[in-house]
């Protein structure tokens, strides 16, 4: 199970207020006064599902873990900002998202730049041809029906990935999902609405006609 490492606790938290009867409003009372031992149960209480989040996203656990390991530091460097207009959870799921999808979209602007340069020389004469990258390697090595899902899953749009995941992978409510996006339920139902008809067409479908 994946564990972020976590500093010694100490601070302001009484004894008898550790554990998960501790509100998250008195969490965040306690984190803004600089409590590592809050913070401590506040990794504790969040850290299982904002790392499966950020995995759902990244589908690299190395990633992953670090990627959550920068949510929890951004907690703890911004809290005193936060001023309950969401839930804690809300905030932290908003954190999580932005976060892995900011990391997704460095990694393929690297990727880019690094193959593109890869092609020219100095003169920036090409040295040579561009190899096919459309296939990936899940489908090139088996066609397997979880790889594929996986990679049509990546395949969506940003907001329609998200929802889809925090839905099916993390099981939040429409309300959930809405208060994170910052959005209406009725715009989750078109952004799931729409992944799932994505993923139905480029799943579903070819297997009918197999």
């Amino acid at each position: 199970m994946y564990t972020l490492p976590l500093p010694t606790a100490h601070g302001v938290l009484p004894p008898a207020q550790y554990g998960a009867a501790f509100a998250d409003a008195e969490l965040v009372a306690q984190l803004q006064q600089g409590s590592e031992a809050a913070f401590r149960i506040l990794v504790e209480r969040y850290q299982n599902c904002i790392y499966r989040t950020v995995l759902a996203l990244l589908r690299s656990p190395e990633e992953a873990e670090d990627v959550a390991q920068e949510v929890f530091v951004e907690v703890y460097q911004t809290i005193g900002r936060f001023r309950g207009e969401a839930a804690l959870s809300t905030w932290l799921y908003r954190l999580a998202t932005s976060r892995a999808l900011k990391h997704r979209q460095r990694a393929r602007a690297q990727k880019r730049f690094a193959y593109f340069t890869s092609l020219l020389g100095f003169d920036n004469q090409v040295l040579h041809e561009p190899t096919d990258h459309a296939h990936p390697q899940a489908q090139l090595e088996g066609q397997q029906r979880l790889a594929l899902l996986l990679e049509h899953i990546a395949r969506l749009p940003d907001q329609q990935q998200v929802a889809f995941t925090l839905r099916h992978e993390q099981e939040l409510s429409y309300e959930e999902i809405a208060a994170v996006l910052n959005t209406t339920v009725s715009a989750v139902e078109s952004l799931l609405f729409r992944a799932r008809k994505t993923l139905r067409h480029h799943l579903i479908l070819p297997l009918r006609h197999a």
